[in-house]
């Protein structure tokens, strides 16, 4: 997958999140580093096909992915990783890639994308290529979610 398509991710991440959680999110540094599974983190899966294939993940901390959903949920706290919060994570990126599917069919890039899966530690460690092209977004108060466009 070319570099140059994360970009209506990242637009569209930014979109979704300011409207779902009242926040602005920062970009950080792009950057192609290894993936390496880390305990207490959750990725949220797309795949892609049609004139591009390839995987988009979210990755995110537990602890940030409680504060999204607690603030999705507005303000109502959220302590444990259950169904219902995996179910609201899933949504995020649903939304998120869908804004984004959208965007690349404006440009001229017809894309289908795949429902999102949550994915933990253990589900992940076989999924998962080890290079990705990945941007964080940095969200005051919150954390971080990478957003990463999966290089085979």
């Amino acid at each position: 997958m070319k570099a140059e398509f994360i970009n209506p991710f990242l637009e569209s991440a930014k979109i979704v999140i300011e409207q779902m959680i009242m926040i602005r999110p920062e970009t950080g540094e792009l950057q192609v580093k290894d993936v390496r599974m880390v305990e207490e983190y959750i990725w949220i899966h797309i795949g892609m096909s049609g004139q591009i294939a390839g995987d988009v993940m979210f990755g995110l901390s537990e602890q940030v992915a409680l504060k999204i959903v607690s603030a999705m949920m507005g303000g109502y706290v959220i302590t444990e990783i259950d169904e219902m919060s995996k179910s609201a994570i899933s949504e995020l990126g649903n939304m998120i890639s869908g804004n984004a599917s959208t965007l690349l069919f404006n440009q001229g890039v017809k894309v289908d994308i795949t429902p999102p899966k949550v994915l933990s530690y253990v589900q992940a460690s076989g999924e998962l290529p080890s290079r990705a092209l990945t941007i964080p977004l940095i969200m005051d108060g919150i954390g971080e979610l990478d957003i990463q466009v999966l290089i085979a």
